[in-house]
């Protein structure tokens, strides 16, 4: 079964911080006792929000911190563990996309993985896609198939 991280990326313009439960839970459906904590990244001038609901942050936030240090111009980074996908892509500075996906299995990772890729006109034999998570021989070569190079973060 998937567990999918309650979070949330907010601009800190957007931001109110005596408000992270209620942003979080425009987004998000929240239980009675979920904690609710956020972490600011200077780097985006956003605030991750996010639900205590599993020991130190979401897979979000460690895929954000990884992306400026990559000397890609187009930044692929994902973590698929629990049935759930957690994807970043960037291109130069520009964040691009921040989510989370339901992936029960790793095919059903690969497409959105591919289906962000195209929506974001990046071409994926010129990118390299990094996983932040333990990838087995086979999910590895079928990502090299369409990629330029599959990294471990």
């Amino acid at each position: 079964m998937s567990v999918i991280p309650k979070c949330t990326l907010v601009p800190s313009r957007f931001f109110d911080v005596q408000e992270p439960r209620r942003i979080l839970s425009e987004v998000a459906v929240l239980d009675p006792l979920d904690v609710v904590g956020y972490v600011f990244i200077e780097r985006l001038d956003a605030y991750l929000v996010y639900s205590h609901a599993t020991d130190g942050y979401p897979q979000l936030y460690y895929l954000l911190s990884e992306l400026p240090h990559c000397p890609e111009y187009n930044k692929i980074f994902a973590a698929w563990e629990h049935g759930c996908l957690s994807l970043a892509i960037a291109s130069g500075d520009k964040l691009l996309l921040c989510n989370t996906f339901p992936a029960e299995d790793f095919t059903t990772a690969q497409y959105f993985i591919f289906s962000a890729v195209k929506s974001l006109q990046l071409n994926p034999e010129f990118s390299t896609v990094c996983f932040r998570t333990p990838l087995g021989p086979d999910e590895e070569m079928s990502l090299y198939r369409y990629f330029k190079s599959v990294e471990r973060l």
